[in-house]
């Protein structure tokens, strides 16, 4: 909780903004911006957005603060938001370094070079041996299968890594679905276990030699497309220790290619600036699938594999006080709940929404919430899943005190966008809400190739 907050405190603080102020430009209560403020509850990417273009209008290099610093905290990998800010050198160009990505327009060569870093890391920054070409791709397909495969995130049309990923009937186990695999190493194990040499192949004709021709532009300024592989090969050998490129290869014929060997003064700078420098690939690997994925929510949260899912023990709580007031039964199964063993449900899958926010979140058995997985439920359940909302929102406005209902409703005020909390009370108001959030919400998500109409 927080990383908003954090964000939106520093930047209204340093620019003088009030919180009465932004609360206007948004249209929302200020104890709605007073609590994001607080770190008390964070606003959804959706929200973020709708922050972002209101600061502006107040101030617009306090909009730009804001990105940076929400950013910033938003994810340990996002540390650094420009090439400008890549660490100096004596030894490597640098300024070579940050062109790799211009006029970039397909998955690759973020994906190989964010995969070069995990490996460097993995030898401890021993790099000595060559780093063949298949262990590069492996890792880029097992870099590629959380924001492709679970998060169902676009890298483009006729990106052959994404139809790659979907052709391979890999074994996911427990450890992979619930963020443990930190390594990734039983998700690069199941891949290896499929037939990849075609990827590896497509992937080792052009990104391992295209990635560093910026180190080689104006020798290779005009050459023939066919030509620029075996001439690139020749300029990283003979000038390896004049203009330093990254690496070099690990043969002097095209054909002969099976790996790359990593320039020293690189492996060291990467070692001394690792943060840094993924941080800044990992900002343009950001850009990159924003423009792929321009409605999807939350594109910053799903990139990575997620370090660990947050605590749902508020929410439980919540839910509980309700089932001690009522009975209450699972809209999917019909069946009573008993409070000892509720499972919370994501009505909008989590790697949909990627938050745990109380709007999206009603109180099942743990078996029907297995079975219910990442699917989007059957609109049959739409009206039974308001309607429990609508309950849970009554029993809990008379059962906790004013301010402990406010802090709870508070996102739903503000995702919902309804003009009140009690708003919230009123059934029809509160359907109109939902509607309007989550029908396009669930439009969405089927397109982006979730399964839907799913019947219990």
């Amino acid at each position: 909780m927080g990383k908003a907050g954090q964000a939106l405190r520093q930047v209204l603080e340093s620019h003088n903004i009030s919180q009465s102020l932004l609360a206007a430009k948004l249209g929302v209560e200020r104890p709605i911006v007073f609590r994001w403020f607080h770190e008390h509850t964070d606003p959804t990417a959706e929200t973020v957005a709708e922050i972002v273009q209101a600061i502006h209008n107040i101030n617009s290099s306090a909009a730009t603060d804001f990105v940076q610093a929400y950013l910033g905290n938003l994810t340990d990998t996002l540390h650094k938001t420009s090439t400008q800010e890549l660490p100096k050198s004596e030894r490597v160009n640098v300024s070579l370094l940050s062109r790799i990505f211009d006029n970039t327009t397909n998955s690759y060569k973020y994906l190989y070079f964010l995969s070069l870093l995990d490996i460097i890391r993995r030898r401890q920054f021993d790099t000595l041996s060559p780093i063949s070409f298949q262990e590069i791709v492996i890792e880029m397909l097992a870099n590629a299968w959380y924001p492709h495969n679970y998060f169902k995130l676009s890298f483009g049309t006729q990106d052959q890594i994404a139809n790659k990923l979907e052709s391979l009937v890999l074994e996911i186990t427990e450890p992979i679905l619930k963020f443990q695999d930190t390594d990734k190493k039983l998700l690069r194990k199941a891949i290896q276990a499929q037939a990849v040499d075609d990827i590896v192949t497509f992937i080792s004709r052009y990104v391992p030699f295209r990635l560093i021709r910026p180190f080689f532009n104006q020798e290779t300024k005009g050459l023939l497309d066919a030509k620029v592989n075996q001439s690139i090969i020749n300029l990283a050998k003979h000038q390896f220790e004049v203009t330093k490129p990254l690496y070099c290869f690990d043969s002097e014929n095209l054909k002969d290619c099976k790996g790359i060997i990593l320039h020293q003064d690189w492996v060291e700078y990467i070692a001394e600036n690792y943060l840094v420098v993924r941080g800044w690939v990992s900002w343009e690997w950001l850009n990159y699938m924003q423009q792929r994925n321009p409605t999807v929510p939350n594109v910053v949260n799903k990139l990575f594999m997620p370090q660990q899912r947050d605590s749902l023990a508020q929410q439980t709580k919540y839910w509980k006080t309700i089932l001690d007031e009522r009975d209450v039964e699972c809209i999917y199964s019909k069946v009573k709940l008993d409070k000892e063993k509720i499972s919370l449900d994501h009505y909008l899958p989590w790697s949909f929404v990627a938050h745990d926010l109380l709007w999206n979140l009603i109180p099942t058995s743990p078996s029907v919430n297995s079975a219910k997985s990442n699917n989007i439920p059957s609109t049959q359940y739409f009206e039974n899943f308001v309607e429990l909302q609508h309950l849970g929102l009554n029993v809990s406005c008379q059962k906790l005190s004013k301010n402990q209902w406010l802090k709870y409703v508070e996102p739903y005020v503000a995702e919902l966008r309804v003009n009140q909390a009690d708003d919230l009370l009123k059934l029809e108001i509160l359907a109109k809400a939902y509607e309007a959030t989550i029908i396009p919400l669930l439009s969405l998500a089927t397109i982006q190739g979730f399964t839907s109409n799913w019947v219990y």
